[in-house]
């Protein structure tokens, strides 16, 4: 029997023998069932062989502030409550941690049973610096934010993960690619599942994967560090106003921009300012 409290479980994200057994048992011993939605946590339960006949509660983003307080009086009523999501580590882009807090300050007993993860898994399997990361979550739909999003980021010296969709991998990979540069990145799908795919290479080799093949399910992507400049700016300075004598503008700083791994904004700028400088 469970002692009264939280209890934060991971479920699989694909491969049902990835849940441990204590997972299970504490699924099974449980009071409630506290999750995103409840027909995906009911299907689980069945396939696992656990019993359906508790209470299910949805907690959800737009609920979860009025919903935490309610579990915390389930609790101080004797209850166990099992917080899942539909797949993988609870809080990880996923609510919960409002709820998390409340309990600390209300003197509840919680605990984690860990399990799969996404992010973990993709990062496992990129090939990419693992030493020091940082999790973006969902990369934002709308352009400005995106770009944004990846301006602040890009200078950082660590290797970024993202959740993106489908319908917006290309956009979002051309956008990347405009700001990190062509950088050495890995895009996951379907991770622990029969058709498990990991691409790994430039933006621009990945750009041309997903444009013969369409992109489907959910992807983590993944991109290196920015990179120590090999050259100082005078000798990235000197190499464009060589290449600006010999071909346009605009094929200077795409191929200054792509060989030497930088943002094609900030080799535009510059390469204005070389034009500028040979005006009379």
């Amino acid at each position: 029997m469970l002692r009264n409290g939280l209890y934060i479980i991971a479920t699989p994200i694909g491969n049902l023998r990835d849940i441990s057994s204590r997972a299970v048992e504490t699924l099974c011993d449980a009071d409630i069932i506290a999750c995103e939605d409840s027909r995906v946590s009911k299907k689980l339960f069945s396939l696992l062989g656990i019993g359906i006949n508790k209470k299910f509660i949805s907690y959800e983003d737009h609920s979860e502030e009025q919903k935490a307080q309610m579990i915390i009086d389930f609790i101080n009523q004797g209850n166990s409550v099992a917080l899942i999501s539909d797949a993988g580590s609870p809080l990880i882009s996923d609510p919960g941690y409002k709820l998390v807090r409340l309990c600390r300050k209300q003197g509840i007993y919680i605990t984690a049973i860990p399990g799969a993860c996404a992010v973990i898994t993709a990062l496992q399997l990129s090939g990419l610096p693992t030493n020091r990361f940082m999790f973006a979550g969902f990369i934002p739909n709308k352009d400005k934010a995106r770009g944004d999003l990846f301006e602040e980021l890009k200078n950082i010296n660590t290797t970024l993960v993202f959740y993106e969709t489908a319908p917006r991998l290309l956009k979002t990979l051309a956008r990347a690619l405009e700001i990190f540069g062509n950088r050495e990145i890995s895009i996951a799908r379907e991770l622990t599942k029969m058709y498990e795919e990991v691409i790994c290479g430039s933006f621009t080799e990945a750009i041309n994967h997903f444009a013969q093949n369409e992109p489907r399910g959910e992807f983590v992507l993944i991109i290196a560090p920015a990179q120590e400049k090999q050259s100082s700016v005078i000798d990235i300075k000197e190499i464009l106003r060589k290449r600006l004598g010999e071909t346009s503008l605009k094929t200077a700083v795409k191929e200054i921009s792509e060989e030497y791994k930088l943002a094609k904004n900030d080799v535009y700028s510059m390469a204005l300012e070389l034009k500028n400088e040979q005006l009379p």
